[in-house]
C-alpha cells in the first residue's frame, strides 16, 4: 500500500524513506554518535514497520516524527532520542516565532511595494543603495525575508531574542544562511599574474596601465559578489607600479622608434642595445639615467605614459561608482589603500590617483567610491625630503576639496608593531569605513594585511547597560552589577559569532567562485573545489563591537568622556575590559576574535527607538534619534580638534577590530592647506589609527558649481526649491551623495554636528 504524508500546510506528498534516514542520521550525528549504517537501519525499520503496523494510508508528518522517537527509545538510544526531541521543539517554536512575527513583515513589505523611501526608514537603512530602485527593492524584500529566516529558524533562541530586543545587533544577519564573510584586502598582484576568472570567463594577464586599473575595478566587483561587507586593495601603488612600467616601455620604443626613423641618430646595433638596456631596467628613475644621452626620448615616452596613468585611474574611478554588484542593486563598497611605494613607478599611480579623484567624475561631482586612503609613515612621506613628502601633500589639498582620501597612521604603536621594512604586506590598511585585519595569534607568521578580513561581527548595545545599571535610574552607578551584564553579552556574542563561524566554515570552495576558487582568500589556493573552508577562515576575525559609549557613560555617572576625565577613565576601563575578554577568547579557542568600534548608520537609531520606549527620553542619554558612533565624542558637544582627538586616539589602541576618528572643519578648508595638514599632523602625533576630516561639500547640478552653497547658489543664484543641491557628508566613514537617503538617525546626527575649532 501506497501511503501519503500530509504536511503542515495541508498538502499532500508522497511517502519517502530517505527522508526518514536523513532524520535518524541527525539524530546520531547531534550527540557525536558515528551514524553507522547499522544503527540507522535499526532505528529505521522500526519506525518503518511501526507505520506500516497503523494500517494507515495518509499519515501526518507529526505521527512520522512520533513514531521515529519511539524507534529510538525501543532501540536504546536514548541520548539521540533526547537530540532528536529536542530539534524537533527548536523548529517548533521557530514555526511558531516566525508565525507571530507574519503580519508584521507583511506590512514592512508591503510598505516597500506602495511607499516611497523617503516614508519609510528601512529603505535607508544603506545609504548607499537606491531603495526606490527596482534592483534596490527586490535586495530590500529578499533582506526582510531572509533576516526574518534567519531569526526564526537559525539562530539560538538566547541570541535571537537578545538581537530582536535590541541588547545586541548582529549585522548583515540577511547573509547569515549563506555563510558569507564581512570583506577581504584583495591580493592584486596574485590575480594579475596570469590572469584571472571571473566565473563568466577568463581575463588575460595585463600588459599595460589601463588594463591593470580595468582589471582592478573588475576584482572589486567580482569579489564583492561572494561577500557581503566591502573590498579594499591594501597595496594599490605596489600593485599597479608594474602596469606603468609595461606602458612606459612602449611608448618609450614608439618614442625612439620616432626619434631614430626622424633623425637617424643611431644604427641598428645602437638602436637595439637602447631597447634591450630598457627592456631589463625595473624602475623609472633607472631608465631616466641610463637614458641621459636620449632625454627629449625619455621625456616623451614619461609624458605619454602620465596621460596614460591618469586616464587609468580616471577610468577607474569612473567603473567603481558605475558598476553594480549583488544583482544591479549597489555598486561595489570599495577602498583603495597607496601612498608608501617610493618607485618613480609606484609614486606615478599614486600621483595620478589623486588627481583623478580631485578631478572628480564627468560633471565634476565627488566620486563617493572608492574610498581612498593615504598611508602615513615616518621617513617615507610625513616629512619634507621625504621621498613622497609632495605626495602627502597632495593627498592633504584632495581631501581638502573631495573628503578622500582619509589617513591611515603605520608608525601608530599598534600598527607598527607589525611592520616590516621591506614587506609592504605588513603596513597597515583598512577596509571600507574602518575594519582592520593584521595580527594573526593563530599564524603569527601570517600577521599581513594581504588576503585576509573580517569574517563577521555583533554589537552590544553599551547604552542599555548604562541605563540598567546608571546612577540617573537606580540613584548609584552599579559597576559590579554593568561589568557582570557585559561580561555576559559579550559571551552571548561569542556564542552566537562562533556558530556563525561554524555555518561559513561549513561551506565549500565552490560556493565562492571567486573570493576562494581564485584564491583570494589567504592559502585558500591549496583547497580543492569541493573542500570546506575551516582551514583557510581561521586567518579571519571574529568581531564583537559596541555602539554608544558616550550615552553609556553619561547614564553611569553623569557625564561623557569629553567632558569629564572620571568618564574617560571609566570609558577607557570598560572598552579596555572588552578587549582583554575578546583576547581571552583567542586563546580560548584558536581563533582570531577582536573589538571593533561599530559603525553605527542604521544601528544608531535602532537601538535607541528601542530604548526610549522602554525608559523614555532621559536628557544626554535617549533624548536624540541616535547613538553617537562608537567611542566618539558626541557630534553636538562644543570642543576643539585637539581635545576631541586626544579624548579618542586612546580607544584606536584597544579597538584592533577597527575605529575612525574624524572632525569637522568649517568652511572650505582648500583656501587653508597649512591647516588641514595640521590636523592630519595632530592626528598621528596623538596616536590616531585612522583619520578623517569632515568639511562640507555641495554642488549645484543645475550649473555645476562646487563648493559651499547655504541657501542660494553663488553662482547661478538658484534657490533649490525645485532641483534639489547635492550635499556630499560622510555618514560612518564612507561618502554619501545626497541626504534623503540617510535614514532619520542619521539625517538628525548630521543636523546636530558642529564644528571643531
Amino acid at each position: 500500500m501506497e501511503i501519503e504524508v500530509m504536511k503542515r500546510d495541508g498538502r499532500t506528498v508522497r511517502f519517502h524513506t530517505e527522508k526518514i534516514q536523513n532524520a535518524i542520521e541527525k539524530g546520531f550525528n547531534n550527540v557525536g554518535t558515528h551514524s553507522s549504517e547499522e544503527n540507522v537501519k535499526k532505528v529505521l525499520n522500526r519506525a518503518l514497520n511501526q507505520i506500516a503496523a497503523s494500517g494507515m494510508a495518509r499519515i501526518e508528518i507529526e505521527k512520522i516524527q512520533d513514531q521515529v522517537e519511539e524507534a529510538f527509545v525501543e532501540e536504546g538510544f536514548i541520548e539521540e532520542y533526547k537530540a532528536f526531541k529536542n530539534y524537533r521543539q527548536k523548529r517548533a517554536l521557530a514555526r511558531d516565532c516566525f508565525s507571530s512575527r507574519q503580519h508584521r513583515l507583511m506590512k514592512t513589505l508591503e510598505n516597500f511595494g506602495i511607499k516611497d523611501s523617503k516614508e519609510v526608514n528601512e529603505k535607508r537603512e544603506n545609504a548607499n543603495i537606491n531603495g526606490d530602485s527596482a534592483m534596490g527593492m527586490m535586495l530590500q524584500y529578499g533582506s526582510t525575508l531572509t533576516k526574518a529566516y534567519t531569526t526564526s529558524y537559525c539562530l539560538d533562541s538566547k541570541v535571537a531574542s537578545a538581537h530582536e530586543n535590541g541588547d545586541i545587533h548582529i549585522h548583515d544577519m540577511d547573509f547569515y544562511p549563506m555563510g558569507t564573510t564581512t570583506c577581504l584586502q584583495i591580493p592584486l598582484d596574485k590575480l594579475f599574474h596570469g590572469g584571472f576568472n571571473t566565473g563568466h570567463g577568463f581575463l588575460r594577464e595585463p600588459k599595460d596601465i589601463a588594463s591593470y586599473a580595468a582589471l582592478a575595478a573588475i576584482a572589486i566587483q567580482s569579489n564583492q559578489n561572494d561577500q557581503h561587507g566591502g573590498q579594499s586593495i591594501p597595496l594599490f601603488d605596489y600593485y599597479l607600479a608594474p602596469g606603468i612600467m609595461h606602458t612606459f616601455k612602449k611608448n618609450y620604443r614608439q618614442s625612439l622608434t620616432d626619434y631614430v626613423d626622424y633623425t637617424q641618430a643611431l644604427d641598428e646595433a645602437a638602436f637595439n642595445a637602447v631597447l634591450a638596456q630598457i627592456d631589463e631596467l625595473t624602475d623609472l628613475k633607472a631608465i631616466a639615467m641610463a637614458a641621459d644621452q636620449l632625454a627629449l626620448v625619455y621625456e616623451k615616452a614619461l609624458a605619454k605614459t602620465e596621460r596614460a596613468a591618469y586616464q587609468a585611474m580616471e577610468g577607474l574611478i569612473h567603473n567603481l561608482n558605475t558598476m553594480h554588484s549583488r544583482a544591479g542593486a549597489q555598486v561595489p563598497f570599495s577602498s583603495i589603500n597607496f601612498g608608501t611605494d617610493t618607485s618613480e613607478a609606484g609614486r606615478m599611480v599614486s600621483r595620478q590617483l589623486l588627481l583623478a579623484m580631485e578631478s572628480g567624475l564627468g560633471n565634476h561631482e565627488t566620486p563617493i567610491f572608492p574610498i581612498l586612503i593615504f598611508k602615513i609613515k615616518e621617513g617615507v612621506n610625513y616629512n619634507p625630503g621625504e621621498p613622497n613628502y609632495d605626495l602627502f601633500q597632495l593627498s592633504c589639498r584632495v581631501s581638502a576639496k573631495r573628503m578622500f582620501p582619509n589617513f591611515a597612521f603605520i608608525d601608530a604603536p599598534f600598527n607598527k608593531q607589525y611592520y616590516q621594512e621591506g614587506r609592504p604586506e605588513t603596513e597597515i590598511a583598512y577596509m571600507g569605513c574602518r575594519t582592520r585585519v593584521i595580527g594573526n595569534e593563530i599564524d603569527p607568521e601570517n600577521e599581513v594585511v594581504v588576503g585576509r578580513g573580517n569574517l563577521s561581527f555583533t554589537s552590544i548595545n553599551l547604552p542599555r547597560l548604562g541605563l540598567k545599571h546608571s546612577e540617573i535610574l537606580q540613584g548609584q552607578c552599579d559597576l559590579e552589577g554593568f561589568y557582570q551584564e557585559l561580561d555576559d553579552k559579550m559571551d552571548l556574542v561569542k556564542d552566537q559569532l562562533l556558530e556563525r563561524y561554524r555555518v561559513q566554515c561549513a561551506r565549500r570552495v565552490k560556493n565562492f567562485p571567486f573570493l576562494m576558487a581564485q584564491g583570494n582568500w589567504l592559502n585558500s589556493d591549496q583547497l580543492d573545489i569541493e573542500d570546506t573552508l575551516e582551514s583557510v577562515l581561521k586567518h579571519g576575525t571574529l568581531t564583537i563591537g559596541f555602539i554608544g559609549l558616550a550615552e553609556c557613560l553619561k547614564a553611569l555617572v553623569g557625564a561623557h568622556h569629553g567632558e569629564s576625565e572620571e568618564a574617560q577613565q571609566l570609558g577607557l576601563t570598560i572598552i579596555k575590559r572588552m578587549r582583554e575578554r575578546c583576547d581571552s577568547y583567542t586563546k580560548q579557542y584558536g581563533l582570531n576574535f577582536s573589538l571593533i568600534a561599530t559603525p553605527a548608520e542604521g544601528l544608531s537609531g535602532r537601538f535607541i527607538k528601542m530604548d526610549q520606549e522602554e525608559y523614555g527620553k532621559i536628557e544626554g542619554v535617549t533624548d536624540k534619534e541616535y547613538y553617537t558612533n562608537s567611542f566618539h565624542v558626541p557630534v553636538y558637544y562644543p570642543t576643539d580638534f585637539y581635545h576631541k582627538l586626544s579624548v579618542e586616539a586612546p580607544y584606536h589602541a584597544l579597538t584592533n577590530g577597527g575605529h575612525i576618528s574624524y572632525v569637522e572643519m568649517d568652511g572650505d578648508p582648500s583656501a587653508n592647506l597649512a591647516a588641514f595638514e595640521k590636523v592630519v599632523r595632530m592626528m598621528k602625533e596623538l596616536g590616531i589609527g585612522y583619520g578623517a576630516i569632515n568639511h562640507p561639500i555641495d554642488r549645484d547640478p543645475v550649473c555645476g558649481f562646487n563648493g559651499i552653497i547655504n541657501d542660494e547658489c553663488p553662482c547661478c543664484g538658484r534657490t533649490e526649491d525645485e532641483i534639489p543641491f547635492e550635499r556630499i557628508r560622510r555618514i560612518t566613514g564612507y561618502l554619501v551623495g545626497t541626504l534623503d537617503r540617510f535614514n532619520d538617525a542619521k539625517r538628525a546626527e548630521v543636523r546636530d554636528r558642529v564644528k571643531h575649532g
